[in-house]
């Protein structure tokens, strides 16, 4: 008689399950170095602004850039596809929630003008800040040489899930190997979650990986096809591919952490975690910079025939310096992101990044609720 096989599970655990062990010695927050590294890139801020239409316009990188992080355009988008893209964004928030899904698709359906690649990534470089641009793998080869030749600093290749081996009709796909080759800046690609899909990543010579698949706000991914890792552990498992791959080819791709984080809290054990950095998008879409006008809405969510995203209003709640640097008076740690990874390194007595990512951490399923039954009780 044969021994059936069954199916076997992990846990696996997202930030609203999981808390940060302060350390046994402490530390001033401003003596912390938080620095974020990608090749010879170094940036004062380790956060960067998703490639989302309703978070990223030339405006706000420049801005952002001039903040210390690092804004990602991109070029599937709005931006790269209408001359006045003010106009669609404003269209877009307008639209009652019935017709919003049908009218991205509209939107998104209109060819992309090559001509205007070029354009927003030289107004970008204008304020004198590095330029990250982003697209799908269907379009990284044609568009790579475009952005090099324009002056962009910073190429992500990006889809729902990305892996160095692909399958398809196509006689010849996306290898990362040549992209890397023949394109002269970093590349940074993702999404990815597991252990073994990232080290395959970092070894096909790629800059950084972005990790999560479905935590997003405005991201339905997990509710249309199943798929997904809760991003405590996606980030885990990256970080162990990373160290890996280091202690293999004496060769140290970051990781960033992409969505899921709702305030300073979630993007604290982040770094936790593992990760060098993070990626925001719903955070951001709340600074009075950011261009979609109190609304989100994900990247998959114009899709032709299977949309995997929604708009949300998630509001205006300050400027972009408020949500990263303070001041705030507001409480649920969704401005002044930077001091909270600050506070959080300094009660850690972690003086980097890196001694942040070797923190205790312990399951606490009560985490956000032990005693806060009025804080609960209360609209």
């Amino acid at each position: 008689m044969t021994t059936p096989q069954f199916k076997e599970f992990r846990r696996a655990y997202g930030f609203d399950e999981v808390a940060i062990v302060p350390g046994d010695i402490t530390l001033n927050p401003d003596q912390a170095n938080i620095d974020f590294k990608i090749e010879s890139f170094t940036f004062s801020i380790p956060i960067m602004a998703a490639a989302m239409d309703a978070v990223t316009d030339v405006s706000f990188a420049r801005l952002f850039g001039k903040l210390g992080g690092l804004a990602v355009l991109n070029l599937d988008g709005v931006q790269a596809r209408y001359n006045n893209p003010q106009e669609i964004l404003a269209e877009i928030a307008r639209s009652p929630d019935d017709e919003v899904t049908s009218l991205l698709q509209k939107v998104y359906s209109q060819p992309i003008k090559e001509n205007l690649i070029g354009e927003r990534i030289q107004s970008t470089k204008e304020a004198g800040v590095i330029c990250a641009v982003s697209t799908a793998p269907a379009s990284a080869k044609h568009f790579a040489p475009m952005a090099a030749e324009a002056g962009a600093d910073i190429f992500v290749v990006q889809s729902t899930v990305t892996t160095a081996q692909h399958t398809s009709k196509s006689y010849r796909g996306l290898i990362f190997e040549e992209l890397r080759r023949s394109t002269p800046m970093p590349i940074i690609v993702g999404n990815c979650v597991s252990y073994s899909a990232c080290l395959e990543l970092m070894r096909t010579g790629i800059s950084g990986v972005l990790v999560g698949v479905g935590p997003g706000a405005a991201c339905t991914t997990r509710q249309v096809i199943g798929v997904g890792v809760p991003q405590v552990t996606a980030v885990m498992d990256c970080a162990a591919a990373r160290d890996s791959y280091q202690r293999e080819s004496g060769r140290y791709v970051p990781i960033i952490a992409d969505g899921g984080m709702r305030n300073g809290g979630d993007l604290c054990k982040a770094f936790a975690s593992g990760a060098d950095a993070v990626m925001l998008g719903s955070i951001l879409a709340q600074a009075e910079e950011a261009p979609g006008h109190g609304y989100h809405w994900g990247m998959s969510h114009p899709h032709a025939t299977l949309p995997r995203g929604t708009r949300i209003r998630v509001g205006t709640t300050g400027t972009l310096e408020q949500i990263l640097f303070g001041p705030t008076s507001t409480t649920d740690g969704s401005q002044n992101l930077v001091g909270s990874l600050r506070t959080a390194l300094g009660v850690c007595g972690a003086v980097n990044i890196q001694q942040m990512q070797r923190a205790e951490m312990v399951i606490a399923p009560a985490i956000t609720t032990e005693g806060k039954s009025w804080q609960l009780s209360q609209p």
